[in-house]
């Protein structure tokens, strides 16, 4: 029986960490965003992962970024995720070529569209709450806190005006890829650009 995707970050972050928790082991919060970055939200999947760690990494060692690179380095190379890291930083050329590698790899604008969003959205909300501990904004925002931090480390740069640029990008990418423009490749790949060009808009 299949088991259907998970498609909230915090929900596929809480199954890996306690994937991790019953196993009696621990992940380092970064490993657990890059561990779903890789792998995805199939969870059949993501339990698969968390398992083959906790059986082939000793106890004593941490598992962290470095580990996860080493088991699931080549899933990650040019996963939606990556694709939406670079565009948020302003690194249009990386953003395309990873795009582009993941399009040819077999990967769908739909979900491409979708880990941009969810990057965006991020933004969007971290920026508009303001001040505050991380842990208290976590909750109001439905995130977790390292979410929160990491939105404010890639916040730099960013101002409302290009923020507001991005949101309505990707609202016509995602109309486009699902059916509402003719050629969806172009769509994300206008998409990535205009995020990554909003970076420093004024």
């Amino acid at each position: 029986m299949a088991c259907a995707p998970v498609t909230r970050d915090e929900d596929k972050a809480s199954f890996v960490v306690e994937e991790f928790r019953r196993a009696g082991r621990r992940i380092a919060p970064a490993a657990v965003r890059a561990l779903v970055d890789a792998v995805g939200s199939d969870l059949r999947e993501l339990a698969a992962s968390c398992a083959q760690l906790v059986a082939d990494v000793d106890e004593g060692e941490r598992i962290d970024t470095d580990v996860v690179e080493r088991y699931f380095g080549g899933r990650v190379e040019a996963t939606g995720f990556r694709v939406a890291d670079a565009a948020v930083a302003g690194q249009a050329d990386l953003a395309l070529g990873l795009l582009r590698h993941a399009l040819a790899t077999g990967a769908d604008p739909v979900p491409l569209v979708a880990a941009l969003a969810v990057k965006v959205r991020a933004l969007a909300k971290v920026s508009a709450a303001g001040r505050g501990r991380s842990a208290n904004l976590a909750k109001e925002l439905g995130m977790a806190p390292w979410q929160v931090d990491r939105a404010r480390r890639e916040l730099t740069g960013w101002a409302e005006e290009g923020l507001a640029d991005a949101v309505l990008a990707l609202a016509e990418a995602d109309t486009a890829v699902k059916g509402g423009g003719r050629d969806p490749v172009f769509a994300v790949e206008r998409a990535v650009l205009t995020i990554a060009r909003a970076r420093g808009a004024r």
